[in-house]
Order: structure tokens, then C-alpha cells, then sequence
């Protein structure tokens, strides 16, 4: 059965061909005809449809028509399609983050992660959006699920996570709930940016953003949090961290990368020591 929620542009079955060199094999979009890798001769993955609708499919079914209807789902790509990113947002699983200031309400965040050249492994993520500023919030190191690509992914880990999922969902609510009470007024906030983000210079612009966010939400620790997130969502004068024009088809991979460095900074001891209870 075909996946409906793809976008026309991943709609494209994989073809390989060799190259000289008899160690690799190219990449091949078959819907166009472009060469959008080359990989070892023992790689093989399913197409993007094939991934991206086994991992819908498997959620729906899992987690129900009452968590999951009306999903939204967007999609990030690069390296000529070859890179991937689902990201699917569940509105009707939401909770409430109030602090002294603010209230903004989260949601449940999904993010299924594919590559054709062997830019990346099969990976699943947990999180959650904010709605206030649509700025994705992912948690810490144990959120990632991984599978090598293979054309024959299994979905009995991801399975186990879903279930879940929920609960993980709401322990997060929980800690950033706990986080949006927490006052930094005692803390040297840029101090701590240069010990957890280890440049001076991004630091410096971090603690601006900080700033920004405390207008808002008050002098918290969410506030730190949400600026570290705008960071990763965002790449233009709004938040001065713009992304340098390579030429090259990789911005979405590289705001995907900010992602990551969001949760070593969120698993830092330098962090950590902020939320202690």
C-alpha cells in the first residue's frame, strides 16, 4: 500500500549502478535519473516511502487514532534527497509549561530520521514542540533509537519505545516544568554558556538570545532552554546564528546537527547542576 504523507520530491524508488571503481557503487534516483551517492558495494536501504511509511504506520497503529489524529508532518531534506528528516508533531498529546511570566503549551514530537548515500543510520527521536515559538525540543542522550540502514528495517525496539512513549512524553513535561520554576538570578549565566557550549563567541551570542527569552518567559531555567532550542530551529537575524552559505545542499542537516549539540548541552554537568533538585 503506498505511504500517502510523503512529499513529491522523496516519492522515488532507489536504483545502484557501479562505478569503476570496483569497491563502490553509485546512488541513483530512478524517478529522475540524477546520481545522488555512491556507497560500498555491500550497502542496500529501502526508499524513502518504504522507511518513512513503515515508521507512520507502525506509530499509528501503536499509539492509537486518539493520539495520533491529526498528525503533522513535515519534511527536511539535503544532499539532493539522499538526507531526510520526518518530523511528526501530535497535537491531540499536549501538556502545559507555566512559569512565573508565561504559559506555552508542548506537544509530542516524533522525528524519523533516513539516508540513500550513507549519510546516516535509521534513527528515531523523542521529544516534544513548543507552540509558542514552534521551537522542537529534544531531550537528552537517551532518546535516539538507532537501526544500521538496511532495506530491511525492523521495528520491534521502536515498538517497545512507542509504548512508551507517553509516559516518556509526560516525564519530560515534568522536567521542564521543574526547570521553568527554577531561578538563575545566582548564577553568572554567561559564565555557565562558555563552560557548557565551549566558545566564547557562540556563548556570547547565547546569552543575548537568553536575554530575549527572559522577556518573555522570566529568569529561568527554561528560559536558557528555550534559547538553546531557538538555536537549532532557527538560522537567521532573529537570533543572530546564521548559517554560512556553503554552496552546498546541507542546511537542513546542519539545523539537524545544532539538534544534536542542543541535548550534549542539556546532558552537560555544567546543566545538570542548574536543575538539581
Amino acid at each position: 500500500m503506498p505511504f500517502d504523507f510523503i512529499t513529491e520530491d522523496l516519492d522515488f524508488d532507489v536504483a545502484f549502478e557501479p562505478t569503476k571503481f570496483s569497491e563502490k557503487k553509485y546512488v541513483i534516483n530512478e524517478k529522475t535519473g540524477d546520481y545522488i551517492g555512491v556507497v560500498g558495494n555491500s550497502f542496500n536501504c529501502a526508499s524513502h516511502p518504504d522507511f518513512f511509511g513503515g515508521v507512520h504506520d507502525t506509530i499509528t497503529e501503536s499509539l492509537g487514532e486518539s493520539d495520533t489524529n491529526n498528525m503533522n508532518i513535515t519534511y527536511k531534506t539535503a544532499r539532493n534527497n539522499a538526507w531526510a528528516l520526518m518530523d511528526m508533531t501530535l497535537p491531540e498529546v499536549t501538556a502545559k509549561i507555566h512559569t512565573d511570566r508565561h504559559e506555552t503549551t508542548v506537544s509530542q514530537r516524533i522525528i524519523a530520521l533516513h539516508g540513500l548515500d550513507g549519510s546516516c543510520s535509521n534513527q528515531v527521536y523523542f521529544g516534544a514542540i513548543d507552540f509558542f515559538c514552534t521551537n522542537g525540543l529534544i531531550r537528552g542522550e537517551y532518546d535516539k533509537i538507532r537501526r544500521k540502514n538496511s532495506a530491511l528495517f525492523t521495528m520491534d525496539r521502536f515498538i517497545s519505545e512507542l509504548e512508551q512513549s507517553r509516559n516518556d512524553f509526560y516525564n519530560q513535561v515534568e522536567a521542564l516544568q521543574h526547570w521553568a520554576v527554577t531561578p538563575m538570578p545566582s548564577y553568572d549565566v554567561k559564565d555557565v554558556l562558555e563552560r557548557i557550549i565551549k566558545s566564547e563567541r557562540k556563548a556570547e551570542k547565547m546569552y543575548s538570545l537568553y536575554n530575549q527569552e527572559t522577556s518573555v518567559r522570566g529568569r529561568n531555567v527554561f528560559a536558557l532552554y528555550s534559547a538553546f532550542t531557538n538555536y537549532a530551529t532557527y538560522a537567521d537575524e532573529r537570533n543572530g546564528f546564521s548559517l554560512r552559505n556553503t554552496g552546498k545542499d546541507t542546511q537542513s542537516q546542519s539545523m539537524w546537527s545544532r539538534e544534536q549539540e542542543v541535548t550534549k548541552w542539556i546532558s552537560s554537568p555544567e546543566f545538570k547542576q542548574l536543575v538539581a533538585a
